[in-house]
């Protein structure tokens, strides 16, 4: 019996984590993969360390919810930028000025802040801390550009990166909250850390990069412009006739990667940042007054630790259910799980339903990242997938502004009014582009185009 049970236990293993396994097998993989996810802890520690610290040094809730909108909107204007510079001149070339930049920038607010500094001093160093490299996006490219052809490892790629990216949060949010109730130098000290072990890992890998436009364009004997109207002519004449001819009546030709399946996709992750990122800030005023402040992070934990099972078992599976569908029904246990929030009359009740939504936020991501697969040309990829973290990033700045404003003014149950009607007004917002996004699932993967 027992030998039957571990047998199963042995079966079940092989199934879920067995793709994951032949994935980070290929030479090279893991590194870049594991590194990239180092390299992100910026992500999930420096919004909850600003607003912690900020909280304890100045007292104020509604200036921390704007510095964090303001290192979310320079963050929206950076990742498009970067990401494009990324597709044009290469990983290395674009990322490694960019790490300096933020090494600047991080030293220099957590002075500022200890130091008691104006408030206008925080306001014009924060900006600087959007200088991240699109380390997801540029993991992601790398999967699709080794896994071409292979839609289903694809697939599975993708989750994997979920799972990894779950693996950071799980990490980085109770790290953050108890690294900056302790001191905010040395939280701000140890993302440093991780940006520059990171950066080391994935960008000393040079076997798996992609090849930049430029590298391309001058390979095929064309100018950038040239390669690039060229590229985005082959991906209109993927998606269709009908498509085709217009594109040849001028869309083809401006190599722009702008559609309605897009923006539809984009407005969505728009919406969603907002809720969720006025749903932390509404957590950590719920924690402060009920003095539980230190247990935060573990509570937002929960919630990545739940989103990371999910990517594992949502990769591992080969859905014949359309994309658009689950696309859907994830975002909607998401949406209406935090918008349950304002309900919660303890901590470990927001605990327990971030445990029981969480399997559905990665496969949430994950399918916004399939989508794009669909919607921009494999040259660009990293750039689409830097405009949905802008509007993302955008979200989040509206999000969390508005949340700290309600939460000065009417307690933490101001601010989770605000999640709610952000959470379903984001919902709405999807449906919207309901029509767009299921068509963008009907066309073949832009990924498999050979350049």
């Amino acid at each position: 019996m027992a030998s039957q049970v571990i047998a199963g236990v042995k079966d079940v293993g092989s199934r879920v984590f067995g793709g994951y396994a032949e994935l980070l097998r290929i030479p090279h993989t893991a590194r870049y993969a594991v590194g990239a996810v180092i390299a992100c802890m910026p992500f999930p520690m420096v919004g909850m360390t600003i607003t912690i610290s900020v909280q304890h040094y100045y007292g104020n809730y509604s200036l921390a919810g704007a510095l964090t909108a303001v290192q979310a909107i320079a963050l929206a204007v950076a990742s498009p930028m970067l990401g494009k510079l990324v597709d044009k001149f290469g990983q290395r070339q674009v990322s490694i000025p960019t790490i300096i930049v933020w090494m600047v920038a991080a030293f220099s607010l957590v002075t500022a802040i200890t130091s008691h500094a104006p408030e206008w001093v925080l306001f014009c160093i924060v900006p600087f801390l959007a200088a991240i490299p699109p380390w997801g996006a540029m993991s992601r490219s790398r999967w699709t550009h080794l896994l071409k052809g292979h839609p289903e490892k694809t697939n599975q790629a993708l989750s994997l990166c979920g799972v990894f990216d779950e693996c950071m949060w799980v990490v980085g949010n109770p790290l953050a909250s108890t690294l900056a109730v302790i001191s905010g130098a040395l939280s701000f000290s140890f993302t440093g850390l991780c940006v520059l072990v990171g950066a080391l890992m994935f960008l000393t890998e040079l076997s798996t990069e992609p090849k930049s436009q430029t590298q391309l364009a001058r390979e095929a004997g064309m100018t950038r412009a040239e390669y690039r109207a060229q590229m985005a002519a082959k991906a209109a004449a993927l998606r269709g006739r009908e498509e085709a001819r217009e594109a040849g009546r001028g869309g083809a030709g401006k190599a722009s990667i702008l559609s309605a399946g897009l923006i539809a996709v984009c407005i969505t992750w728009f919406s969603l940042g907002a809720f969720q990122s006025a749903t932390s800030i509404s957590i950590i005023a719920f924690a402060t007054e009920q003095d539980m402040k230190q247990y935060t992070g573990f509570v937002f934990a929960c919630f990545s630790f739940s989103s990371m099972i999910g990517a594992l078992v949502y990769g591992a599976k080969h859905w014949r259910i359309p994309l658009w569908k689950r696309f859907y029904f994830c975002l909607a246990v998401v949406n209406i799980g935090i918008g349950s929030f304002m309900f919660a009359n303890h901590l470990w009740v927001i605990m327990v339903i971030y445990l029981v939504i969480g399997v559905c936020q990665a496969p949430t991501w994950v399918n916004g990242n399939q989508l794009m697969l669909h919607l921009v040309p494999p040259t660009r990829f990293t750039e689409g997938m830097a405009w949905m973290s802008a509007m993302n990033a955008i979200g989040s700045s509206v999000g969390s502004a508005i949340a700290g404003q309600f939460i000065d003014r009417f307690g933490s149950h101001g601010g989770f009014v605000v999640v709610t009607v952000l959470a379903l007004t984001s919902l709405a917002i999807a449906f919207i582009g309901f029509r767009q996004i299921k068509a963008s699932t009907e066309t073949p993967e832009l990924t498999e185009l050979e350049p």
